[in-house]
């Protein structure tokens, strides 16, 4: 449930570009945006701070993209939200000496100490190719790809690399001892 509210506002985006184009879309992704928060906030209660970064991300250049009548500004939109939460682990790293992966996650996964550093590493490149690929889709090809890759695109490499690293995070994970302790009295005679 959580995955289908983080992405309502993406996936109203890319139904209204279809049907009515891009500045209707940017007018839906806006209004889905804010109903997602409002939708939040009565729910839980709670907004993470991202998600209020995202908002703030989405009215700014939604904003512009209306007000100006140039898609070049929503179009801009993906790339700064990944390039904050790129700066945001990275700074976090150089300028507080804090992990927040490790922060947020932290309570959920047991990792050695290397391999959140690995992870935070990781996740500042991600986010620093993917704003970068997105400027390069967004003016390299039409306006109909680039909204196809920020859906289907964007979402599966996502996708894609949040697999490995749960692949590469497996390995450092302590192992479930009832697990262990069952398979090892399958295999007494």
């Amino acid at each position: 449930m959580k995955l289908l509210i983080d992405f309502f506002p993406i996936i109203l985006f890319f139904v209204a570009f279809k049907v009515w184009g891009i500045y209707a879309a940017t007018g839906v992704a806006i209004v889905a945006t804010i109903a997602q928060i409002a939708y939040l906030r009565i729910k839980t209660g709670k907004i993470e701070p991202m998600q209020w970064v995202s908002l703030g991300v989405i009215v700014l250049f939604g904003g512009a993209t209306l007000l100006a009548h140039n898609e070049d500004f929503i179009k801009w939109k993906p790339t700064v939200l990944y390039w904050l939460m790129g700066a945001a682990l990275l700074f976090g790293q150089l300028v507080f000496k804090k992990n927040l992966l490790r922060s947020v996650m932290g309570a959920q996964l047991q990792l050695p100490d290397a391999v959140w550093l690995k992870l935070n590493w990781a996740w500042t490149a991600f986010f620093a190719g993917m704003g970068a690929l997105n400027l390069w889709v967004a003016f390299n090809f039409d306006t109909d790809a680039w909204v196809n890759f920020k859906l289907f695109g964007g979402m599966g490499l996502m996708v894609a690399f949040v697999i490995a690293q749960a692949i590469y995070m497996s390995r450092y994970l302590p192992q479930d001892t009832a697990q262990s302790s069952s398979e090892a009295k399958d295999k007494q005679p």
